[in-house]
Order: structure tokens, then sequence, then C-alpha cells
């Protein structure tokens, strides 16, 4: 089973993703990838998490 370590310096809601810690609300990654998906990217939405792996079920 893999050990996951919260990292306190990236907070995520996401608990679909597989780097999420699964009882509190941080990513367990040493750094992430944020992108866009919009040319000219305006508000938080136009923003993109590039380093989400969905979770696997069971």
């Amino acid at each position: 089973m893999e050990t996951k370590k919260k990292n306190s310096c990236i907070k995520c809601s996401v608990s679909q993703c597989k780097h999420n810690m699964e009882n509190e609300n941080y990513c367990t990654l040493d750094c992430i990838s944020v992108g866009t998906h919009e040319p000219n990217p305006t508000v938080p939405e136009c923003t993109d998490c590039n380093s989400f792996v969905k979770r696997s079920c069971c």
C-alpha cells in the first residue's frame, strides 16, 4: 500500500484526484503543474491542475 504524505503548501479539495489526501484537503505531491485551457485566461475557472490523475475505484 502506498503511503501518502500531506504537502501543507498545496491545498486541494478534489477528492477524485489520486494525489489528494483522503482525510484532509491537501495534495500529496511535492509540486504540481498548473495550466490553462483558454487562450486568454481571466478568471480562476480558466485554470487547471495539470497534475490531476483520476483516483481508481477500490
